[in-house]
């Protein structure tokens, strides 16, 4: 009982307001995110670099995208890793809090789009718990469940590789989370329309 007053009277940060606040309103936008980490643990592992791409009246707005490394100095440290692709990577670096509030400003209250999707959320939500903030409260679309549906499938997964090949589309050199976001967005939309929803 304690925790839920607690949370009633909690005093969020501005950027999150800001956010909530979005939401009295229902988007027309997709965002399709893209999320590199350093592993399949939330609460071990951290998130590298983010890529999205809005998609708005079936066009993938390449113009409407955002892109950022994040600086993960302490764990690369402590973990033995190479922090070659942070130094020489030509992105936008911001530390990770400033990473997740120009992500959460720039989805606003768009749908989110992504191949596993739920574990980009989970591990979002994860650097949103130490900031103070709530859950993310945008509504998701996961592709590999979309294609699961249209295929009648529900005993098998598929990667994004497998996905790109099965409908045809343009194999990229995948360097990048943004380069993941471009395959996810082609995806969405050929899944959108096969399913036949708005």
């Amino acid at each position: 009982m304690i925790d839920w007053i607690k949370n009633i009277n909690k005093e969020y940060p501005d950027f999150w307001k800001s956010y909530l606040a979005k939401f009295e309103t229902k988007s027309n936008r997709y965002v399709v995110l893209s999320t590199e980490t350093t592993g399949l643990n939330p609460k071990k592992d951290v998130i590298l670099s983010f890529g999205a791409v809005a998609v708005v009246n079936d066009v993938i707005r390449i113009g409407d995208n955002f892109e950022v490394v994040i600086l993960q100095y302490k764990y690369l440290h402590d973990n033995g890793l190479s922090n070659e692709f942070l130094i020489e990577s030509k992105l936008a670096k911001l530390a990770e809090p400033q990473a997740i509030q120009a992500l959460v400003d720039y989805i606003g209250n768009a749908v989110l789009v992504g191949h596993r999707i739920h574990f980009d959320i989970e591990m979002i939500n994860d650097v949103l718990e130490k900031m103070e903030c709530g859950k993310l409260k945008n509504e998701a679309l996961d592709v590999e469940i979309m294609h699961q549906k249209l295929m009648d499938i529900t005993n098998k997964s598929f990667s994004l590789e497998d996905l790109v090949k099965h409908y045809k589309l343009p194999l990229n050199e995948r360097n990048s989370a943004s380069d993941d976001a471009y395959s996810i967005s082609l995806l969405f939309l050929k899944l959108k329309t096969r399913l036949g929803f708005k």
